[in-house]
């Protein structure tokens, strides 16, 4: 038997079909471990602002100072957009003149459906990529199941013309072919993992943002400072009582 049959005879047997079968696996494997690097430091940075930001913000001397804790410390700038947004939200409703179709607005539905959308835009901003892992999760065991189908085939017909063929003839292109299911679910199975933890975490971060949305509305609209949450590093969702100020 051909003791030099291994993943470089592969390639050097192998067509354009699996050549770039076996590229195309290589590059979702790369994308995938770069937007499973780039989530988790996302997340990271969101975690550290809802541990350090919000107590700054909540604890601040007032509005203007709350605003620049805030930015200083959310490095996600998610908590600071929703923020922002929110504080525009109330300066336009104090500003405007009455008249209009939209004079009779209540001034807590204009600032909810203001925060809303804000959350959207940080929903779709945590779910960035996740389609992608989850494409790569579905897709690259087929890939890797056809290539190896795709060199089965081709190992049989090159082997055909050879007259009678023993065991070891068959078996060793047949067990390279089978490297390209290996390599698919190589690819598929971080995907998917990657793909089901951060799902997990951004529901998560999301309560925690409408914690702190439903925290501004409050005292935006009342005055009142509500109870926020705070996601701690082991996920769960424990009360914090606001501090004086903002």
């Amino acid at each position: 038997m051909d003791t030099q049959l291994g993943l470089a005879h592969f390639w050097q047997q192998g067509d354009a079909v699996s050549h770039v079968l076996a590229i195309l696996l290589v590059l979702m494997s790369i994308a995938s471990w770069s937007l499973l690097l780039i989530k988790l430091l996302e997340q990271w940075r969101l975690r550290q602002a809802l541990r350090h930001a919000l107590p700054a913000f909540w604890q601040a001397s007032s509005k203007q100072a709350a605003r620049q804790a805030l930015a200083a410390r959310d490095g996600s700038q998610l908590l600071s957009g929703i923020a922002q947004q929110a504080d525009e939200a109330a300066q336009a409703y104090a500003g405007k003149s009455g008249l209009g179709l939209g004079g009779e607005l209540d001034a807590g539905e204009y600032l909810g459906r203001t925060l809303q959308q804000a959350l959207l835009q940080a929903q779709a901003r945590l779910e960035q990529g996740l389609t992608v892992l989850a494409s790569i999760g579905a897709t690259a065991p087929f890939i890797g199941l056809f290539g190896t189908v795709w060199g089965i085939y081709h190992a049989l017909i090159n082997l055909s013309g050879h007259g009678q063929m023993n065991i070891d003839q068959v078996a060793g292109p047949v067990g390279e072919a089978l490297i390209m299911t290996a390599i698919g679910l190589f690819v598929a199975i971080p995907a998917v993992l990657a793909y089901n933890a951060c799902t997990r975490s951004n529901r998560l971060m999301l309560a925690a943002l409408e914690g702190f949305a439903h925290g501004l509305h409050a005292y935006l609209v009342a005055g009142v400072r509500q109870p926020q949450s705070q996601t701690m590093p082991g996920g769960a969702l424990q009360p914090q009582s606001a501090g004086k100020g903002a």
